[in-house]
């Protein structure tokens, strides 16, 4: 019973975070915490000299916490560096609602050559 109970209680631990997928086609070296990376919003375009290293997916498991829009793309962004994208597009942006109390993304990671700083992006919300 004893097993069951623990099994039980680290499933729901496990379960309460955002569901994440991700999928990159090209990776490039990792870059630094000093390396911009630009948040462009679902009305941004991206440069056409960008290179689409992959995209991602940013869902609700049923029990998710920590999943609000800066959250999502603060996580975001730790994977565009962990893969060497300094751009990430918004592909699609679906805000919470009765049936799930995080916000659901789809992204688009890109690495730009030019400096990413100039581009008109989505500033993160500091608290």
């Amino acid at each position: 019973m004893k097993k069951l109970t623990l099994l039980f209680t680290a499933s729901i631990l496990l379960s309460c975070g955002a569901s994440i997928n991700s999928n990159f086609q090209t990776q490039n070296k990792p870059l630094t915490i000093e390396d911009k990376v630009a948040f462009l919003d679902v009305q941004h375009k991206v440069p056409e000299t960008a290179i689409k290293l992959g995209d991602g997916k940013f869902g609700d498991t049923g029990f998710s916490t920590d999943c609000d829009f800066n959250s999502n793309l603060v996580k975001a962004r730790k994977l565009a560096r962990q893969n060497g994208a300094n751009i990430v597009k918004l592909i699609e942006k679906k805000t919470p609602d009765i049936w799930s109390s995080c916000y659901r993304l789809k992204i688009e990671y890109y690495f730009y050559e030019g400096n990413v700083s100039e581009l008109p992006q989505y500033q993160l919300q500091i608290n």
